[in-house]
């Protein structure tokens, strides 16, 4: 079950992050994520307290941190894409979005069967080949995009181990935690004038609105997912959100595949065949 929320997961933060990345063809991506965040937040105030649970400050305080975490990891990641190549940015970022719990995981004791070290070393290869978008290569001015792709790739990372350590009995208030953290930060930055706070134009209306209801389901999704499975196996399945995106730009947007794109899914598949087992 772990294995199939987590795939799930995978597949719904693809899609949000397509939505996503259409409105910010329309409008600024800072505008996208912070009324994709509102939205989500809105949702989640209506819903966690009909979901059953009872959370303590500690689990709250948690949530808190990892949507501060997840919030900075968008933030720099779109940073990084504005100032450095896509096909170095984009795989950094998913891999070390996978990494960083795959490492949390290992020294809280976990220990994954041998087909699933090998599921899970092969999901992270997946990961990166799916994310790049050529044969980009790295040069000396290209280094702040890296450094922004590290700092997007570990708030990723960081989100999806606070929610690990969030506790079975606690519903979806964590998460409710997270997005009022994040929404706290975004419309701090927009009453200062660092982010444009106009609602999106009605052509990208729907697509920031399917962000943050996406965004939020596949939070929901994963949370449910590391409760019953362990945080390095789940994680990486997440973490294969890619697939999703890329799949989407060539079905919608008539984007054809990079051989290397190609290879990655390929590899995608059994790899999470062997996770499963």
């Amino acid at each position: 079950m772990a294995v199939l929320l987590a795939l799930c997961s995978a597949a719904a933060y693809g899609v949000g992050d397509f939505c996503g990345g259409m409105a910010a063809r329309r409008v600024p991506t800072a505008t996208v994520v912070l009324w994709s965040h509102l939205l989500a937040l809105l949702l989640l105030a209506v819903a966690t307290p009909l979901v059953s649970g009872t959370a303590s400050g500690g689990d709250l305080l948690i949530g808190g941190v990892g949507g501060l975490a997840g919030a900075a990891g968008v933030g720099l990641l779109y940073k990084g894409l504005s100032v450095g190549p896509m096909s170095v940015v984009a795989p950094i970022t998913a891999l070390l979005s996978a990494a960083v719990p795959v490492a949390a995981g290992l020294v809280e004791g976990e220990r994954p069967s041998g087909s699933v070290a090998l599921g899970m070393a092969g999901a992270l290869v997946a990961i990166v080949l799916v994310s790049a978008e050529g044969g980009g290569s790295l040069r000396p001015s290209d280094l702040r995009g890296l450094s922004f792709a590290l700092g997007a790739g570990l708030g990723f990372g960081l989100f999806f181990v606070a929610l690990s350590h969030t506790g079975d009995g606690a519903g979806i208030w964590p998460l409710l935690a997270a997005r009022a953290a994040s929404v706290t930060l975004l419309g701090g930055l927009a009453l200062n004038g660092r982010i444009d706070r106009a609602a999106p134009a009605e052509g990208a209306r729907s697509f920031t609105a399917a962000a943050g209801i996406l965004d939020m389901t596949a939070n929901l999704l994963y949370l449910l997912a590391v409760r019953r499975g362990l945080l390095s196996v789940v994680s990486v399945l997440a973490a294969l959100y890619p697939v999703t995106t890329v799949v989407l730009a060539r079905l919608v947007l008539k984007e054809r595949f990079a051989n290397v794109q190609r290879l990655g899914m390929a590899i995608a598949l059994p790899a999470a065949i062997l996770m499963a087992r």
